[in-house]
Order: C-alpha cells, then sequence, then structure tokens
C-alpha cells in the first residue's frame, strides 16, 4: 500500500529527527519548508478561525441528524455525535459504520448553514498564493461545502483542488486509508508536501508518511508527530516564504 510503504521509511527517518518539545514554540525558519512543493490545508478552524463559531452550527445539525436517524432523544443524539466523533474520527464514520446510515443526505443536511457568519481574510489569500508549488484542501466535510467555505472567505479559485470525504470513499481523516485514497488520487508526495490541520489526531499519518507537519490551534501540544504550531496562520506562512 501507498501509506504503508512510505510510512515505513519516513518513521525511520523521524526518529532521527523528532521534535523537541520546545519546537513548537518557536519560530521556524524558512529552511524547514525549503522542500515543500505541495501545501495541504485542512478547512474548519484551520481556514477559518474558531472564533467565527461556524462550526457550531454543523454540531447542531448534526445532532438533530442523529435524533432523527436513530429515533433517540436530543440529549442521547448529542452523546453518540460525540462518541462517534472520537472513536471513529466522524460522526459521520460511527453512523455509518455503526447503522448504515447513508451518507449523501446526511452531508447535505449538516452543510445547509449560514456562511455569512465568516469573511474574506484578503492577508491569509496573500499568504496562501504566495507559497510556492501546488496548494490543495482536504477535508472531512463535502467538497461542495469547502467551496462555500473557501467563498465566503475570499479563498476561491486560489486552490489546485479541493477534496471532501467524498473523494476518499467516506473514510475519514484520521484513518491512513483515506489520506491513502486522496494523495494517491492528487499524486501527493508526502516527503515533499507540508499539512495544516487544528485536530491533532489528523497529523499522525502525514508525520509518519515524512510531511511536515503543523498544528493550528490556539494552544501548542507537544507531541512527536506535530512538527510546528501556530495560533496565526497567515503570519506562520508568511514566515516560511
Amino acid at each position: 500500500m501507498f501509506c504503508q510503504s512510505l510510512c515505513a521509511r519516513a518513521q525511520r527517518s523521524n526518529l532521527l529527527n523528532a521534535p523537541r518539545i520546545n519546537d513548537t514554540l518557536r519560530p521556524m525558519p524558512k529552511s524547514h519548508f525549503s522542500h515543500v512543493t505541495t501545501w495541504v490545508f485542512d478547512l474548519d478552524n484551520t481556514l477559518y478561525p474558531p472564533h467565527m463559531r461556524l462550526f457550531d452550527q454543523i454540531e447542531v445539525r448534526m445532532t438533530a441528524y442523529v435524533m432523527q436517524a436513530l429515533k433517540v432523544d436530543r440529549a442521547r443524539a448529542d452523546y453518540l455525535r460525540g462518541h462517534y466523533w472520537r472513536t471513529h474520527g466522524t460522526t459521520l464514520a460511527g453512523l455509518m459504520r455503526e447503522h448504515s446510515v447513508d451518507p449523501a443526505p446526511y452531508l447535505m443536511e449538516v452543510h445547509d448553514i449560514d456562511f455569512t457568519v465568516l469573511s474574506p481574510d484578503p492577508d491569509l489569500r496573500s499568504a496562501i498564493t504566495a507559497l510556492p508549488g501546488r496548494k490543495i484542501v482536504y477535508t472531512n466535510g463535502c467538497a461542495p461545502y469547502a467551496e462555500n467555505v473557501l467563498a465566503a472567505r475570499g479563498l476561491n479559485g486560489l486552490f489546485d483542488a479541493v477534496y471532501g470525504v467524498e473523494h476518499a470513499d467516506f473514510h475519514p481523516k484520521p484513518d491512513a486509508a483515506a489520506f491513502d485514497t486522496v494523495f494517491t488520487k492528487d499524486g501527493v508526495l508526502p516527503t515533499s508536501a507540508a499539512m495544516f490541520e487544528d485536530d491533532p489526531r489528523n497529523l499522525a499519518v502525514p508525520h509518519a508518511l515524512g510531511m511536515r507537519t503543523v498544528h493550528v490551534a490556539e494552544a501548542p501540544l507537544a507531541q512527536t508527530h506535530i512538527h510546528h504550531h501556530t495560533a496565526d496562520l497567515t503570519s506562520f506562512l508568511r514566515a516560511i516564504t
């Protein structure tokens, strides 16, 4: 398998170059990214800040969908939403694996939200534009939803490709099979790529494959599969280009 063979080689290399705990707290020199020719960005809470609270709307609609699909009350549905996310990677993955839920109606329903809470970010657009090489979005949401988010953020037309969970045959990040499917489709060479993510679980496989990993979140985490941390994506991108 694509992931398995690359993971084995990359893990041996990563053991020799494992980041120290303080690496996520210091500015990173451009040389750490000089080899990168493909830039992979998560979407939610990565290409927009969490304080815009877009995903709060999705969580409400997820709970409502679980209530309807499984015929449970709101408290049970809200518990299952979080339980499936923790156990399976996404709520959808849990519904599919444990209840054979059809993903298409679910994705349409939970992403029918108000995008006006998002605002355009010309500075982020400029920083991403300046990155050399190929730029893609890879989200556990669906691609049409991602396109709506990008449009609301003024980032539409900026990326070479946008991949949703449907492009991974509905395998969610952090599953290795999800990365295998999407990276194979796109032709990503992990050892020449970087991954930006808010969910630290979703950086484990990219790290094992040999990618540069950047955790986009308010607080840094001292985990060996995270090379770098930033709470300000725009500033971080400017610092490495």
